[in-house]
């Protein structure tokens, strides 16, 4: 039935009878070759994509080449590329290639039959550019880059190379396109899309810079995660060149972005920024870079990141003087920051002498250096240099004198011009000597006032009752008789034994308050009590007449190794009463029963008595 409609060309009605594909393929030919035959070129290329089998691929584009219809060619493959599955994956990526190499014929033609095409906007040449440029972006995953690639720059397409190399995300090639036309806002506006790769920031930046500096540095200021170090070779490239005295210093401008705003502690940042601040004419800016304490604050951490010697060698080599003395000083070397100020300015100098506060010799080798130099420098008469040099001392807040000055004058200078100089150092000197006079008069005064201290000590006395008792035994203190062991070391007062009598009232036989001392003191203590006590029974003291004191006679040298040994132990036992200080205040934390007397205090509990019958006995512990 369909043979029937298509010898009546019916076309339609015998598409729609056709049972299998290769019937519709006969219809297919039958339409294109009468398009062909008709010369509708475009027409027959749209049936003749449709066929698959009755006629090759070959055959069919061999017809539009003999005749020369490249359009048409065009149009067909095209259609082809539209009726090819998704697994003719070779297919389609020859059959792109070639479009790719028709469209790139076609234009050539365009332009060589008319040079003003490229210029005519509304041109069959603007068509077919816009019509390639959508093709590409939709053929950008099936078409071979490399071939691609070098198809178009054989036929020196950059424009539509670049636009491919964007397609497909090869930036350099794209930065590198603009950078050579000279358009770094967009070579700049690529660098700044989000896949864009960090590192070719820093391989284009030495480029970028030398084109437009202004967009670069402002681009490089609202970029994320860019290390400015990576970016110093660039930096120093645009440093390099000479700039206008009001031209701004692009590479200036972001290196303070870095070190006041992103806080950037690398030295060699800090290092760049300084050596370009050092070859300014205006040191203003050098020397506030140098005084500002990036580092101040943080812990362990350098309060500058600049390297000290390098800045040194550089202010050096740029004669910045005032920096290079502001280095010094920093370095804790002070005496060459001084002399270096004196050649600059004798105000620095005095500025640069006064910051030394700890080393009062230092300082005044310093202030010596500064008088020398504004001594050898005044150029007016005699008498004027010397009444300058009479006012720079007093600058000095006393630290110098005019003795220190005088071997900087000429030694035929007339003493007549020193008379008043010299009057007031004396007047000085009479004052420091009265003052020391008075001072060894007040310390002869307190000497003797201690002196008379110490011989009231050895006659004091206290009054105590015929019944007072001792404070641990509770005896009598003036007990009479043998009731008292006589302590090792002491002497009795007569038939009495040995006693201590506090301020504070509380009296104690000696040995009960060594026992005491011993017993409720710290081991160490009692160990150093014990050996005293020891030392005094090996020496064989003599008994005196007092509790171990010193009579008013005696004094401090003449006293035996006996008394010696007397007063350690007084210090040790009696140096404050043991029921009212630290060593009654010690016991409050100390429990009742002590650990040691555990078992002891366990035969104090009470127990019931036993019943008969099952019942059990329990303990009380009170």
């Amino acid at each position: 039935m369909w043979q029937v409609y298509l010898d009546l060309k019916e076309f339609h009605t015998a598409l729609v009878h056709c049972r299998d594909p290769f019937q519709r393929d006969q219809v297919y030919l039958v339409q294109a070759d009468a398009a062909f035959s008709a010369k509708q070129y475009f027409r027959a290329a749209s049936f003749y994509s449709k066929i698959t089998y009755v006629l090759s691929f070959e055959e069919i584009t061999l017809r539009f080449i003999s005749n020369g219809e490249q359009d048409a060619l065009r149009t067909f493959l095209l259609r082809k590329l539209d009726n090819l599955t998704t697994d003719d994956k070779c297919q389609i990526t020859m059959i792109s290639t070639w479009l790719t190499e028709l469209y790139l014929d076609k234009i050539n033609r365009l332009l060589l039959e008319d040079d003003t095409a490229s210029k005519n906007q509304n041109s069959e040449y603007r068509s077919i550019i816009q019509e390639f440029r959508a093709f590409l972006s939709d053929s950008k995953d099936v078409l071979d880059e490399e071939t691609t690639m070098r198809l178009l720059e054989s036929y020196g397409r950059v424009d539509e190379l670049v636009y491919f190399a964007s397609l497909k995300e090869h930036y350099e090639i794209v930065i590198h396109h603009y950078i050579q036309q000279g358009e770094a806002k967009k070579a700049l506006e690529v660098l700044q899309k989000p896949t864009v790769p960090i590192d070719l920031q820093y391989k284009v930046a030495p480029d970028l810079i030398m084109l437009d500096a202004y967009e670069t540095v402002e681009s490089w200021m609202v970029t994320n995660n860019l290390n400015p170090r990576r970016l110093i070779p660039a930096m120093m490239r645009y440093s390099s060149e000479p700039h206008a005295k009001n031209e701004t210093h692009e590479v200036i401008k972001y290196l303070e972005f870095c070190v006041h705003r992103l806080l950037n502690e690398d030295t060699g940042v800090h290092n760049l920024l300084l050596s370009l601040y050092a070859k300014q004419e205006d040191d203003s800016a050098l020397l506030r870079f140098l005084q500002c304490k990036f580092g101040k604050g943080r812990t362990n951490g350098p309060e500058f990141f600049y390297d000290p010697k390098y800045a040194l060698r550089l202010c050096l080599k740029e004669k910045r003087m005032r920096a290079c003395v502001h280095i010094y000083s920093m370095m804790f070397m002070h005496e060459e920051a001084v002399a270096l100020a004196l050649q600059v300015d004798p105000e620095l100098a005095m500025a640069e002498a006064d910051k030394v506060e700890d080393d009062e010799d230092l300082r005044k080798k310093l202030w010596l250096m500064v008088a020398k130099h504004v001594i050898e420098q005044e150029k007016g008469t005699k008498r004027e240099n010397i009444r300058k040099a009479i006012a720079f001392l007093k600058e000095t807040d006393g630290l110098l004198k005019i003795e220190d000055i005088l071997p900087f004058f000429p030694d035929f200078a007339l003493i007549d011009d020193f008379k008043e100089a010299i009057c007031s150092s004396l007047e000085d000197y009479n004052k420091q000597i009265e003052q020391l006079k008075q001072e060894m008069n007040d310390a002869t005064h307190g000497a003797d006032n201690i002196r008379n201290d110490i011989s009231s000590l050895a006659q004091r006395y206290a009054v105590i009752e015929h019944d007072e008792g001792c404070g641990v035994c509770g005896r009598k203190i003036l007990t009479v008789g043998g009731t008292s062991q006589m302590t090792r070391g002491y002497t009795a007062v007569g038939p009495m034994a040995p006693f201590y009598v506090f301020p504070c009232g509380h009296a104690f036989h000696a040995q009960c308050l060594i026992a005491h001392i011993t017993r409720c003191g710290d081991q160490t203590q009692a160990e150093y009590i014990l050996d005293l006590q020891k030392q005094l029974t090996l020496l064989g003291n003599e008994m005196r007449d007092s509790n171990g004191t010193i009579t008013e006679e005696e004094s401090i040298t003449s006293m035996t190794p006996a008394d010696k040994l007397r007063l350690q132990l007084d210090d040790a036992i009696a140096s404050e009463c043991p029921f009212c200080g630290d060593l009654m205040i010690r016991e409050i934390s100390l429990p009742f029963v002590l650990p040691a007397e555990a078992e002891y205090a366990s035969t104090w509990d009470i127990t019931a008595p036993q019943f008969l019958g099952g019942q059990k006995s329990l303990p009380i512990v009170i």
